[in-house]
């Protein structure tokens, strides 16, 4: 039964996990335009001023300019939009016409902008394999576990799109050969991603550990009181068929 007890208790940290991850994966979906100083990756440009430092943040459903206008105190936040080209964006404001992204480089980077669809798809997994693990009863921790591996799978494909998309991008512009006056890094939203990441795959592991063990160590309880009282264990139908039929 201490082995029960202790899995139960576990099993609500797995829950605790998936709750944490779902919760992280609807910052990153809120990141810019609609968060504005949430991004994926952010581009610090040399036209601002040390209290008013100008950037352009990228995020799931667009881009905002952040520190712009005669007083160095306003954004500027686009349409939001599922997909767009972050290649256009950085040519467009940083005038880097002299040195463009290639074809390739700009084509690809568009295309995987389209894939950051599965940040909201992945927030309301991760909250429904949440809500499957609260009664933490067998069938609705085995089905938590298995909607947090489908978003976990998901999750590991955003995040691969999401670093060769802002990788594409931080390259170009942190290439000192380009002539571009900025400087790109990875913003706070895309380690979050991470983090989610990490915490679906441990949530859905302690989920799926903690109700195998509860229901053997229950079966072996169930066991071992049939033999401290007498008796025989139950033959199932299965059983008898197999003594009937053993010779095949």
């Amino acid at each position: 039964m201490a082995l029960a007890n202790f899995a139960k208790k576990l099993h609500w940290v797995g829950v605790f996990f998936l709750f944490v991850a779902s919760i992280l994966m609807l910052f990153v979906t809120l990141s810019a335009p609609i968060i504005n100083h949430l991004s994926l990756l952010q581009v610090s440009l040399n036209n601002g001023t040390l209290e008013h430092p100008s950037s352009v943040n990228f995020g799931t459903y667009g881009y905002c300019i952040l520190n712009v206008g005669e007083d160095r105190n306003d954004d500027y936040c686009p349409r939001r939009n599922i997909g767009y080209s972050p290649s256009h964006t950085i040519t467009a404001i940083t005038s880097s016409s002299a040195h463009p992204f290639s074809e390739v480089s700009s084509g690809t980077a568009t295309s995987l902008t389209r894939v950051m669809v599965l940040h909201p798809i992945i927030t309301g997994l991760a909250f429904i394999a949440f809500l499957l693990s609260l009664g933490s009863g067998l069938i609705g921790s085995l089905a938590g576990a298995f909607v947090a591996a489908v978003a976990w799978v998901l999750t590991l494909i955003a995040l691969a799109c999401d670093f060769s998309l802002f990788g594409i991008v931080r390259h170009h512009v942190n290439d000192d050969e380009n002539g571009i006056q900025a400087h790109a890094s990875f913003g706070g939203g895309i380690w979050l991603l991470l983090a989610s990441f990490v915490l679906l795959f441990f949530g859905m592991v302690i989920v799926l550990f903690t109700c195998v063990s509860v229901r053997r160590e229950k079966k072996k309880t169930r066991a071992e009181v049939g033999r401290e009282s007498g008796a025989a264990p139950a033959t199932t139908p299965t059983e008898k068929r197999k003594k009937r039929f053993g010779i095949f």
